[in-house]
């Protein structure tokens, strides 16, 4: 189903005619980027078939009403004036909904009633009145709780303990299911239903199915949802069209806004970062809250905005994602992944995708950077020269001992790289595919991989190289093993980190050396006092 929009001014004051392709749309923005004023001029223009529906007004608001023609104030209104039912005394609009539906059950009834006298025909049902559908959906949303009709009121019923209570007693997401279910059956028929935060009050785990089954409920209409909760829309953002909204110029009353692509070719990790990004965007690995990369690098790359997306794979794709959207926002991005046992084609391959690979193995590595070592030992009053070099000695003999192991682990993701790239071909038959996988350990020749690794890792030690063991060595425990929190006076790993993070908090020469030091391990510049990524 598709449907035809003209959108708000733009930027330039343009407006835009848009075609849908289906029945949703999304719209999204940071707090205070403009998004509810593009909503309301959404709805002026889509008026008369604009129907509105906000949880937080209809529960909470009493003290203005909605204006809009078929609204639930202006049909209580216009109730009001035509039944002897109703009374002008509902103070919210879920109170006036309710009232509605009861009056419409009264008329229902009466009608029938006079329909029966007038007819020899006297098992006709009653027509099926908002509060039927109303009582059904209900149910299915909580199976434990019925809708009861009492003297021309309505009341609620747990199954648990039987009591009968008014809807005064239902919880806040007991109310926003309530008005909702009843709010959508007034939409205007083919209309265009704007929803205001749909995922509040709702639990997270029922936000989807209630919203589907809301829409199940009128397929004729087209659904508008304005909110900035990316769960929401990573829920339904596949079938969805999604209008981002940057920003309003009131002067001007034109928005910054973008229509993203219909395709769906972006994810909830693309759009955490757009909608609350105001800094050119950093995606770095590590779950956000206990890794050393996000306590780290907010503080290396102070020019970005950082963003923790767990594993490489997914900092790697959302960097791509996010550049080839470049057409919908002006921000700059990167990604930052750990170098692991990458050879120097992966690396340049990454680098040229705006992924930077640090010169250390692993996050772990760069704490034992030889200037960071110095910098936290001088901010301890600890010999620098001395702390350094007794940290070097333990590292290089741990890194002799693993060796071999080291060698091994290399060969082995070379080997699987290679692995990948050779069998990834075109074979006629079988045959040919078997043949192929036959002569690959062959061509691929695992034991000189091994025996070229330990080569190279030799001649690191025996030219005393730390910077090229940093480079190539996985090892987690290396912080602890090489005694390098005791030897600047700190109790251990955890605390040495903790002090990493004070010092580049401070203003001080050592939170400038331990920059540099980062800046240089990554092949960036440092300009001035602040990082900047080299492009």
């Amino acid at each position: 189903m598709a449907y035809n929009l003209l959108l708000p001014p733009n930027a330039e004051g343009e407006r835009e005619e848009f075609t849908t392709g289906c029945n949703r749309i999304i719209i999204i923005g940071a707090n205070g980027s403009g998004k509810t004023r593009f909503t309301d001029r959404l709805i002026v223009d889509t008026s008369p078939e604009s129907f509105r529906m906000s949880a937080l007004n209809a529960i909470y608001n009493t003290t203005t009403t909605d204006p809009l023609p078929g609204s639930i104030d202006t049909l209580y209104q216009q109730a009001i004036k035509n039944s002897a039912f109703l009374r002008n005394d509902n103070y919210t609009q879920i109170e006036r909904l309710i009232a509605l539906m009861v009056n419409e059950e009264m008329m229902n009834l009466l009608d029938h009633k006079l329909a029966m006298a007038e007819s020899e025909n006297h098992n006709a049902s009653l027509p099926v009145s908002k509060l039927d559908i109303l009582a059904r959906a209900w149910l299915e949303a909580f199976p434990n709780n019925r809708i009861l009709r009492e003297s021309g009121r309505i009341l609620f019923s747990n199954h648990q303990d039987g009591e009968s209570y008014s809807q005064l007693r239902l919880s806040d997401g007991e109310k926003a299911v309530l008005y909702y279910l009843g709010a959508v059956q007034y939409a205007p028929k083919n209309g265009v239903i704007f929803v205001d935060s749909p995922d509040m009050f709702l639990h997270p785990s029922t936000t989807t199915a209630i919203w589907d089954r809301l829409e199940s409920m009128r397929p004729d209409c087209m659904w508008i949802y304005t909110t900035h909760n990316i769960e929401f829309l990573a829920s339904k953002g596949n079938s969805s069209r999604v209008i981002w909204v940057r920003g309003y110029d009131a002067a001007r009353q034109t928005w910054d806004y973008a229509v993203m692509p219909p395709d769906g070719g972006f994810s909830e990790d693309i759009f955490v970062a757009l909608i609350g990004a105001r800094k050119p965007v950093l995606f770095i690995e590590g779950d956000g809250k206990n890794s050393i990369d996000a306590k780290l690098y907010p503080l290396i790359f102070t020019d970005y905005s950082v963003r923790s997306l767990g594993s490489c794979n997914r900092v790697i794709e959302a960097t791509r994602t996010f550049n080839d959207l470049s057409a919908f926002h002006h921000l700059d991005s990167h990604g930052v992944v750990d170098r692991d046992r990458r050879d120097a084609n992966e690396v340049g391959y990454l680098r040229q995708r705006k992924v930077f690979v640090p010169e250390v193995a692993e996050i772990e590595n760069i704490l034992m950077l030889e200037n960071v070592i110095r910098a936290v030992a001088k901010n301890h009053n600890r010999n620098p020269d001395k702390v350094f070099k007794s940290v070097k000695q333990a590292i290089m003999g741990q890194f002799r001992r693993d060796l071999r192991k080291q060698a091994l682990e290399h060969t082995r993701h070379r080997v699987k790289r290679l692995m990948e790239f050779r069998a990834d071909g075109r074979f006629n038959n079988i045959n040919a595919l078997e043949e192929h996988i036959r002569n690959i350990v062959y061509e691929v020749k695992p034991r000189a991989l091994y025996e070229q690794f330990c080569r190279d890792f030799n001649s690191y030690l025996a030219n005393d190289d730390y910077k090229s063991v940093l480079r190539v060595y996985n090892q987690k425990s290396m912080v602890p093993h090489s005694n390098v929190a005791q030897l600047c006076g700190l109790q251990g790993k955890d605390a040495y980190i903790k002090d990493i993070i004070s010092i580049l908090r401070s203003n001080t020469k050592e939170a400038s050396q331990i920059r540099q030091a980062v800046a240089e391990c990554f092949g960036l510049s440092k300009t001035g006092a602040e990082l900047k990524l080299d492009n």
